[in-house]
């Protein structure tokens, strides 16, 4: 273990982004911190479209919206963007009303070069005197609920009062340790991208789509990360993957196949020499009981939200300020309240099944989208989506009645959609034998 000048106070086990946002609340709040993850700056992180939500996460770390534009670590994204191969185009804007009192939501929100926006974190980190260690929590062990050690795959033995576990959706080491229940949507899928040069870049992000009526759709994303840089993806399942993979074809040729059904990725792939995309696999999964008597769960660990929701980096950020503040306000006691651990793991828990949910509801299956049509779906899940990710930052519920009364107002959108589902995919008898 380094030479600490003096004992740590908080373990945060993990290094990505959600890790690093709860080191500097806890630091900047008088922790001493210890970080222990792989590597933060020695990666290619997805979660490049934000949030209407995430600027002012963000800005709460040191990092206003206007700065992040001015040094080219973001660019403006005003709208999102929906093609569909037959050329037909439907543009999806944040309601005016949004920005009016009493939410006033700031209507424009960024997409960020995130190995850029690392390293400035990073930065934040180290200067609020964080402390960094290039390793990987293996194990913990507990005594009933609380977590007394952490132990690390490089031999390192952490004993500290209090432990954040944001390791991530694979390593998930508490929800392990714990058997903590969770949930899981969709079929497990496959995120490939790379990047273009791009001089006539737009201030949003444009997703592609066919419209051929799939039994479960799949997508490709356009994100101005920098004025003259695109970031280019594709989103399939496991199974289209793993088909493609049994006809022989390497992932740079499924990569490349995905892509060149629309013309706009042709003409770009033709420009540039042939690159080796990144890859990442996923299944989204919230965990329940996320928060115990000394630590809680964060970012993906807890909850895994899908990547079309553009709530990933929304979600590290909430979850990382909401936990920060469970340990502040329990720093001088023996243990975190009962009920403010369980009013932190309903409220992670009841967003992120409301965006999971939804946008396989609504979007992902075929019934509410092949029935309204998928401009129409999108709809149909933006403005509640949109709409509820902007009244929880303005009345950010932490108390029993708010978060109580929050949760239940999600739980209804879910069982709108739900019932919306049924409705739809009965009066499709047809379509269902078909897939």
């Amino acid at each position: 273990m380094p030479e600490l000048e003096s004992p740590v106070d908080v373990a945060v086990m993990g290094a990505g982004l959600a890790a690093i946002a709860a080191s500097i609340h806890l630091a900047k709040a008088g922790f001493n911190v210890l970080c222990v993850g792989p590597d933060f700056l020695d990666r290619q992180p997805v979660g490049e479209s934000l949030d209407w939500s995430a600027p002012e996460l963000l800005s709460a770390l040191g990092l206003p919206m206007e700065q992040l534009i001015a040094d080219g670590t973001a660019t403006y994204k005003r709208h999102v963007t929906l093609k569909l191969a037959d050329g037909s185009t439907q543009h999806y804007v944040p309601s005016e009303w949004l920005g009016e009192s009493p939410f006033n939501v700031e209507l424009r929100t960024m997409h960020v070069d995130r190995s850029r926006l690392n390293d400035t974190i990073h930065k934040i980190a180290l200067d609020c005197g964080v402390t960094f260690v290039a390793d990987r929590v293996a194990s913990v062990d507990h005594d009933g609920k609380r977590v007394i050690t952490a132990h690390t795959a490089g031999g390192m033995h952490i004993t500290c009062p209090w432990f954040v576990d944001a390791s991530g959706a694979a390593a998930a080491v508490l929800p392990k340790a714990f058997r903590l229940p969770f949930a899981e949507y969709g079929p497990h899928k496959t995120a490939m991208w790379t990047y273009f040069p791009a001089p006539d870049a737009i201030e949003g992000t444009t997703l592609y789509t066919q419209d051929s009526r799939p039994p479960y759709m799949e997508w490709i994303w356009e994100i101005p990360i920098r004025h003259d840089v695109i970031s280019v993806g594709c989103v399939s399942t496991g199974n289209t993957i793993k088909a493609m993979r049994q006809q022989g074809l390497s992932i740079e040729e499924i990569f490349r196949t995905q892509l060149n059904r629309f013309p706009r990725f042709a003409s770009l792939q033709q420009g540039s020499p042939p690159t080796t995309p990144h890859v990442t696999s996923f299944r989204c999964r919230v965990h329940s009981k996320i928060a115990g008597p000394n630590w809680a769960v964060i970012g993906e660990a807890a909850a895994m939200v899908d990547p079309m929701t553009s709530n990933g980096v929304t979600a590290a950020l909430r979850h990382a300020a909401e936990a920060s503040r469970l340990f502040i306000d329990a720093r001088h006691k023996a243990r975190i309240p009962v009920l403010a651990a369980s009013m932190y793991s309903l409220r992670v828990e009841s967003m992120a099944r409301f965006f999971n949910s939804g946008i396989e509801k609504v979007i992902y299956d075929w019934p509410i989208r092949n029935r309204i049509g998928v401009g129409n779906a999108g709809e149909v899940y933006t403005i509640p989506a949109w709409s509820m990710n902007a009244v929880y930052a303005r009345i950010r519920p932490r108390g029993l009645f708010s978060t109580l009364l929050f949760g239940f107002v999600l739980s209804l959108f879910r069982a709108s959609a739900a019932l919306f589902h049924s409705i739809c995919r009965q009066q499709a008898p047809a379509y269902e034998a078909q897939v």
